[in-house]
């Protein structure tokens, strides 16, 4: 806890700051004399009925129903249809899907978007004939997929070592930068400017910032009274 005047840190039990003697203030700790509700009658958060997911499921097939008809309206053939129902169901599946579990583990649900995306990108390079999915966005998807769940996995975890884990995922992010522009370069055979070392370069050093505040306890607490948190 620190002063909200001079940043100094304080001890918990203090009531006036020793430095510039303001009133110590914690908006998290409120006194009231009389309790919100009546004893008993606290009321309780209740777990999404079946019968909102299902009116979520129904916003998702509104959709599905009006591009179908339009698609086929048009010249009696479905032609980008497809596009559109991989887009919902990938949407559903990020999003509305985990509202069916009391307590989503986002550990499950995050390599499960994308996997998601990974299908809707085969799908698409499957109907335009392409040839870049398997050189290019399987690679692309997969690692950041990993990234991701990593950091998901070892921040729920993991009650200790947040700087850590997001330092390192900010310094394999900006290497993976600089691999995405080599898988560009091979794919579409484009050559090979350099432009990825300017996003590896920033994020390497925000990386390394946060493992220099994981490491330097002063440095650590300095930036937590300058910001507050």
């Amino acid at each position: 806890m620190y002063c909200i005047n001079c940043g100094a840190k304080l001890e918990s039990t203090e009531k006036i700051c020793p430095l510039c003697d303001t009133k110590v203030h914690c908006p998290d700790v409120t006194e009231t004399k009389e309790p919100l509700y009546p004893a008993g009658r606290i009321p309780k958060l209740k777990h999404r009925s079946n019968t909102f997911n299902g009116a979520v499921i129904i916003m998702f097939l509104i959709p599905v129903a009006v591009s179908f008809l339009a698609d086929f309206h048009y010249d009696r053939n479905l032609s980008w249809f497809g596009y559109v129902l991989g887009a919902l169901i990938l949407g559903y599946i990020t999003f509305a899907l985990p509202l069916w579990f009391e307590k989503p583990n986002p550990v499950i649900f995050t390599p499960c978007a994308f996997a998601g995306v990974t299908v809707y990108l085969c799908y698409i390079n499957f109907i335009t004939s392409g040839d870049w999915f398997l050189t290019f966005a399987f690679p692309v998807t997969g690692g950041f997929c990993v990234i991701s769940t990593a950091v998901v996995t070892l921040m729920r975890y993991l009650k200790k070592g947040k700087l850590y884990i997001w330092g390192g995922a900010f310094a394999l992010t900006g290497a993976f930068v600089a691999l995405i522009e080599f898988l560009i370069s091979i794919t579409f055979r484009i050559s090979f400017t350099g432009w990825s070392l300017y996003p590896f370069a920033v994020l390497v050093l925000l990386g390394g910032l946060l493992f220099y505040l994981a490491i330097n306890k002063s440095a650590r607490e300095i930036m937590e009274r300058k910001l507050f948190f």
